[in-house]
């Protein structure tokens, strides 16, 4: 069985050793729930990254949103390199959901924009579970949704093993009825082309391909290929193939399912028409029927996903399959993994509301008879049963709701010591308007930025709203300060990026509303400055405030400016809290002769790992035509703009955008020289 291995130049140390063995004595007695209070910057990550390795279970680890799950991601890869870590969210970049709005009789199609990198690393995670124990899944609460059935999809995977007899037309048939594409173009994932007496391959979930050569109809020899340079990577004796998409169904079942459809349709039109609704009658019995035509034609329709419930087999009202049902369980049925639940007071409402939000709106669709009823079961896990399907559960926070602590009871580990010594950091509280040695708070907080970037510092603001957030940006940056603005309607890498220049010193100062709170790991900050403090809510709230100030601890430095002309209940308790564990950290670091040092974290992230294939390719392909430009650079370079030349020609602008790009980096190195 493969082994957690975990790789760290650092030893437990603070309150770690300690969190580590009550966490792994949990587990070990069978404890459902635990929780882990961890201050920010205490290490909770690396905490839990001890207990796997310890407990030796696949783990789930469900982040709240796609920017914090990517800083997991990158955070476990480099605590496991030798182990499988992938990252699991929702593959839209954009998502209008179908909709119907009864008040103003508007109807909303579906709109989305699927991001195929997101989609391919989604298969790399599944196929991960299916094959192998030593895996750590990062998930965005995307996990509770449907994805298929993870028996159809172990069932449908092709294996190809040398000296196998089939032919050329029946392995191309196999992989067609596994939802591969074929093409005659360059291979993307998900694709195949026949090239002679060789099938290529390239697999949803990787971005190399597999070439299977055949003499007559034997298997003689199977290669793995690089997919930019074409050269070898290694020969090999067998070689899997899952199906390129979550949804698989065997021809019969799809038989059944088209039957199914068409009577349930049938009963629902006697149902409408007994209560004389004519429109919707009218309206259902066309859009099902057309639906139906298309999957008999080409096995697909728009919105197919309203009909999974017929083609996966399952009764109405039966929850679907999801990320959960990929992971192992025992015999009994009960689930065989660790689940740790990270910033749970956030992470446990979000999966608790989605199931009553994506109900709503179905019910709108199936009463004015856009969808049939089966519609509702295309629907995230309820709470309930996302409490049943996964295993031990630890949840992570520094500032834990009352569901957490009630379900962990005497299970609550506290983590309060930081190993570097750093300490909760000073707070201090100043007018929103103008008033005596106060200019008013954009004034003072540009004042106070100032004095911090001229030190080589990073500076955050919180807002209350995303037009507040951009409105701030654009304003800092008239006054000399180099801002960015961050909210969610930024695209997910997008996100990630910007985070990541932050740090890098492309810009000083980053200005947001919610996204800037739970377990963003930013230790070049050492000024934070909470904006309208005052103002009770979501966003001001004690456990919001204590997340916020929680950013400027990971500096020696750090420091945290409520602008407040109230002081309310909740920045009274947040400063409380804030000063209770200060005092702790402060007496255990005299107590040891400890001095505070800040946190140094190397500058990584994930979308090095999203990296576009144009610039794979363009990187890829440079380097393998050195050997040959470095005997003739002018004659070489000339020879590339001929072939993007033709490229333009033939109108193949995907391959002479690669060559521009290659000519352009290899005029740069001439250059150099």
């Amino acid at each position: 069985m493969q082994k957690f291995e975990i790789k760290s130049e650092f030893k437990p140390a603070g309150d770690q050793p300690k969190a580590i063995r009550q966490l792994v004595a949990g587990v070990h007695s069978g404890a459902a729930h635990q929780t882990l209070l961890g201050v920010t910057g205490s290490g909770k990550t690396f905490t839990v990254a001890n207990m796997i390795a310890e407990v030796n279970k696949p783990t789930l680890v469900i982040a709240h949103n796609k920017t914090l799950a990517a800083q997991l991601t990158q955070e476990y890869r480099e605590f496991f390199p030798n182990n499988e870590v992938h990252y699991f969210v929702s593959y839209y970049d954009f998502y209008q959901p179908e909709a119907y709005l009864p008040v103003t009789d508007t109807y909303i199609e579906k709109d989305a924009q699927v991001n195929e990198e997101i989609d391919r690393l989604r298969h790399a995670s599944t196929q991960a579970l299916l094959t192998r124990r030593d895996v750590i899944i990062v998930a965005s609460v995307s996990c509770i949704y449907g994805i298929g059935s993870p028996e159809e999809y172990a069932k449908q995977h092709i294996v190809i093993n040398k000296r196998d007899q089939t032919s050329r037309r029946e392995l191309m048939e196999k992989l067609v009825s596994i939802h591969f594409k074929r093409t005659s173009a360059d291979l993307t994932p998900g694709t195949f082309r026949g090239v002679g007496n060789k099938i290529e391959v390239m697999p949803v979930q990787e971005r190399v391909s597999y070439h299977v050569h055949l003499i007559g109809n034997t298997v003689a020899e199977i290669y793995k290929v690089d997919a930019i340079s074409s050269a070898i990577i290694g020969e090999l004796d067998e070689v899997f193939f899952f199906p390129a998409k979550h949804f698989v169904t065997e021809k019969e079942q799809v038989k059944h399912a088209l039957q199914t459809i068409q009577e349930e349709l049938k009963g629902e039109l006697g149902k409408i028409k007994k209560e004389g609704k004519l429109l919707e009658e009218e309206r259902l019995r066309r859009r099902t029927l057309q639906d139906l035509a298309m999957i008999r034609e080409v096995g697909y329709c728009t919105g197919i996903e309203n009909y999974a419930r017929h083609f996966s087999g399952k009764a109405p009202g039966e929850p679907p399959d999801t990320l959960l049902s990929y992971f192992p369980h025992k015999e009994d049925g009960t689930p065989d993994f660790l689940t740790v639940i990270d910033e749970s007071h956030v992470t446990i409402p979000q999966i608790r509301g989605m199931y009553a939000g994506d109900r709503a709106r179905k019910e709108n669709l199936v009463n004015y008879g856009f969808r049939l009823p089966s519609a509702l079961d295309n629907r995230p896990l309820r709470f309930d049963e996302f409490s049943t399907r996964v295993g031990q559960i630890v949840y992570t926070s520094a500032t834990p709701a009352d569901h957490e602590l009630e379900l962990s009871k005497d299970r609550v580990v506290e983590q309060i010591i930081r190993p570097t010594g750093l300490v909760d950091p000073k707070i201090d509280i100043r007018p929103i308007v103008e008033k005596g040695k106060y200019p008013g708070q954009i004034a003072d907080l540009i004042a106070e930025a100032k004095k911090e970037i001229k030190k080589g510092h990073r500076v955050i603001a919180t807002t209350l709203t995303k037009r507040m957030a951009e409105d701030l940006g654009a304003y800092l940056k008239e006054k000399g300060v180099n801002a960015e603005y961050l909210h969610s309607e930024i695209k997910t890498i997008e996100r990630v990026k910007i985070l990541t220049n932050f740090r890098r010193g492309t810009f000083d100062c980053i200005v947001g509303v919610n996204l800037l709170r739970e377990g963003l790991d930013l230790p070049e900050v050492t000024l934070i400055g909470i904006l309208d403090a005052d103002k009770e809510g979501f966003l001001r709230s004690e456990t919001s405030l204590v997340q916020i100030i929680g950013r400027a601890a990971r500096n020696s430095l750090g420091r945290v400016i409520l602008y407040a002309d109230v002081v309310t209940g909740s920045i009274k308790r947040a400063v409380a809290e804030t000063s209770r564990r200060r005092t702790i950290q402060l007496a255990y670091n005299k107590k040891h002769g400890i001095t505070p040092q800040t946190i140094i974290k190397k500058i990584q992230d994930i979308t090095e790992q999203l990296e576009s294939a144009h610039r794979k390719a363009v990187r890829a392909n440079t380097e393998y035509d050195l050997a040959i430009f470095k005997k003739n650079p002018a004659k070489f370079i000339r020879l590339k703009e001929r072939h993007m030349n033709a490229a333009v020609k033939i109108l193949d602008f995907e391959t002479a955008a690669i060559l521009r790009d290659e000519i352009k980096a290899l005029k740069e190195l001439t250059e150099k020289k």
